[in-house]
């Protein structure tokens, strides 16, 4: 089967995207980075390491220090397809991620979105 090219993204270049979407709704770049640090177990240096080496996201979810168990409890729609669908784990890894985002810029609590309420 055939990688979907979002794979060989590096991660850089969307953590922008990540980050102005958060900042447009009044939220910040630290909590960006600390529900990166929550999905994928990166510390901020590793994170900011990983920025700079422009880690494709395959690689980035793939040698990632401690990915969170507790983010099959993320469900619901993101680009038009339910999280909790998606079958390709890199994928679902992406989708987690751009959920957590989305619901950062909807103004929902960290508490919520790190899943600890």
């Amino acid at each position: 089967m055939a990688k979907h090219r979002i794979y060989r993204t590096s991660f850089a270049s969307v953590y922008p995207h990540y980050v102005a979407k958060a900042e447009k709704k009044g939220r910040t770049k630290a909590e960006v980075d600390e529900i990166i640090s929550w999905l994928t177990g990166y510390g901020q240096k590793q994170l900011e390491t990983q920025l700079e080496k422009r880690t494709d996201f395959e690689t980035f979810f793939a040698k990632a220090p401690k990915i969170n168990p507790s983010r099959a409890l993320i469900k619901g729609m993101v680009c038009g397809v339910r999280v909790e669908d998606v079958q390709e784990p890199t994928m679902r890894e992406i989708r987690y991620l751009d959920k957590l985002i989305d619901e950062l810029a909807k103004g929902k609590t960290m508490d919520k979105i790190l899943r600890k309420e």
